[in-house]
C-alpha cells in the first residue's frame, strides 16, 4: 500500500519490470494485473518501487511454491490437481483426534533420513515413515516447519513463505501424497507453524514495500534480540488476516490434522528474551502483549469454527493461565515443557543420588490439571549438543 509502483517480473518477460506493471486500484494500495497466458511452472517475483524511489525485488508472500534455496522466485503452481483418497479419514477425524490416546512422533525431515540425494522426496519419506511409525506405535506425526525457509540450519523456524511448502523434498503434489498416504495408514499429520516472527532477508517480508508493512514500526516491538528476526505487528488487520489465512490454508488444501503453534511464550510477553532496556510496558503497565493475545484468541476461534476436529497445540513454556481454556486463548493442548525438563533432569542424575531428586518426577502433579497437556520429549532438549535422549540416561 505504500509503494508508488509495482510490476510482476518473471521467466515470461525476461524479468523486465517495464513489461507487466500492476494498477493501483482507485489508489487503494491494492495492486492488480490479469495475465491469462502464464504457464504452470513459470517463475515470477514482484518489482516494487518504494515511496523513496528505491526498487525492491520481492517473492510473493502468498506464493504456493518457490525455487529451492538459494534461489527464491515464486513458481506458478496448481494446488487442485491431486486426487485425494482420505475421505474416510476426514469424515471420522473427530473421533480420532479427541477421543483416543495420542502418541506423536516429532520429526525433522532433512535429519531423519538421507539417501543418495541430500533430500529425500516427500513420497519416499511417506512410505518409510509410515512403516516406522506403525512399528513404533505412533498414531500422529508432527513435522518440524516445512514452510519455505532460506536457511537449512534454522530447521524451518525462520519462515519466508507462509503459504509455500518447501521445495527441498519435492512438489506440492508430492506433499499432498505424503499427507494422503499417512491418512490411509491411520496416521494424523500435525505441522509446526510459526506466526511469532520472520527473518529479515531482503527478498521476503522484511520492509516489503519500503515501509514496515508486516512488522511493527516501533523497534522495541519489532526486533527479536534472541533470534535476530522481526515480529509481526498483530494490531494490523491485514497481519491477522495474513496469518489466519496461512493456518487455514494448510488445514484446507493439505488436509492437515493439527497445528503446533511455535514460540507462543514469545508472543504473549513483551519482555520475552529482552533486557529491561529493550521493551516497553503496555497500556495496562505490565508485560503482556495484548495485541498478540487477541490474535491468538481470534486464530483459535476461527479454526474451531471452521475446522472443529483439528488440533491446535501451543508450545508455551510459562505459567500463563488459560492457554487451553476456550474462553481464554482457546488452544486444545499445551506442551508441558516443565514436565519434560524435570523428567530428563531426574534421569540424568547418578542413580545413587536420585533419592534426593524425586520431586523432579512428582512436581508436575501440582499443576497437571490446570491445562490440557501434551507430555513431550522434543527436539528442544537434544539440540545444541545437549545429547540424545539415549545419551542423557545414566547407566
Amino acid at each position: 500500500p505504500n509503494a508508488i509502483g509495482v510490476a510482476v517480473i518473471g521467466s515470461f518477460n525476461d524479468f523486465d519490470g517495464k513489461i507487466n506493471p500492476l494498477k493501483n486500484v482507485n489508489n487503494s494500495g491494492v495492486w492488480q494485473i490479469f495475465m491469462p497466458s502464464v504457464d504452470w511452472g513459470s517463475l515470477y517475483k514482484f518489482e516494487i518501487t518504494t515511496s523513496c524511489g528505491n526498487v525492491l525485488v520481492k517473492t510473493d508472500p502468498f506464493a504456493y511454491f518457490t525455487e529451492l534455496r538459494p534461489h527464491n522466485s515464486a513458481i506458478v503452481s496448481n494446488l487442485e490437481g491431486f486426487n485425494w483418497e482420505d475421505k474416510d479419514w476426514l469424515d471420522n477425524r473427530k473421533y480420532k483426534n479427541l477421543n483416543r490416546p495420542i502418541n506423536i512422533y516429532e520429526v525433522h525431515l532433512q535429519s531423519w533420513l538421507q539417501g543418495e540425494a541430500f533430500f529425500l522426496n516427500y513420497r519416499d519419506l511417506a512410505h518409510k515413515l509410515a512403516s516406522y511409525l506403525k512399528d513404533m506405535g505412533f498414531n500422529y506425526i508432527e513435522i518440524m516447519p516445512i514452510m519455505e525457509h532460506p536457511l537449512d540450519d534454522s530447521w524451518g523456524y525462520q519462515v519466508t513463505g507462509f503459504f509455500a511448502i518447501t521445495s527441498r523434498y519435492g512438489s506440492l503434489e508430492d506433499f499432498q501424497y505424503f499427507v494422503n498416504y499417512m491418512h490411509k495408514n491411520n496416521i494424523g499429520v500435525i505441522l509446526d507453524w510459526v506466526p511469532a516472527h520472520f527473518p529479515v532477508d531482503d527478498f521476503a517480508l522484511n520492509k516489503f514495500d519500503g515501509s514496515y508493512l508486516f512488522e511493527h514500526e516501533d523497534k522495541a516491538l519489532r526486533e527479536h534480540p534472541q533470534w535476530t528476526t522481526s515480529i509481526f505487528d498483530y494490531r494490523k488487520n491485514h497481519i491477522q488476516n495474513f496469518l489466519i489465512s496461512s493456518a487455514c490454508f494448510y488445514l484446507e488444501k493439505y488436509h492437515i490434522d493439527g497445528l503446533r503453534v511455535d514460540a507462543v511464550s514469545s508472543m504473549l510477553y513483551l519482555d520475552f528474551g529482552r533486557d529491561k532496556s529493550q521493551w516497553k510496558e503496555n497500556k495496562l503497565r505490565d508485560n503482556k502483549n495484548l495485541e498478540a493475545t487477541q490474535f491468538l484468541k481470534k486464530l483459535n476461534k476461527k479454526v474451531l469454527d471452521s475446522y472443529p476436529d483439528v488440533l491446535m497445540i501451543a508450545e508455551e513454556a510459562t505459567a500463563y493461565k488459560g492457554v487451553t481454556d476456550k474462553s481464554s486463548l482457546g488452544f486444545d493442548f499445551k506442551w508441558n515443557m516443565g514436565w519434560m525438563r524435570d523428567t530428563l533432569k531426574y534421569f540424568m542424575e547418578p542413580i545413587d543420588k536420585r533419592e534426593d531428586s524425586h520431586n523432579d518426577l512428582t512436581f508436575s502433579i501440582m499443576y497437571a490439571f490446570d491445562e490440557k497437556f501434551i507430555l513431550p520429549f522434543s527436539h528442544d532438549e537434544v539440540v545444541h549438543e545437549k545429547n540424545s535422549l539415549f545419551n542423557k540416561m545414566r547407566g
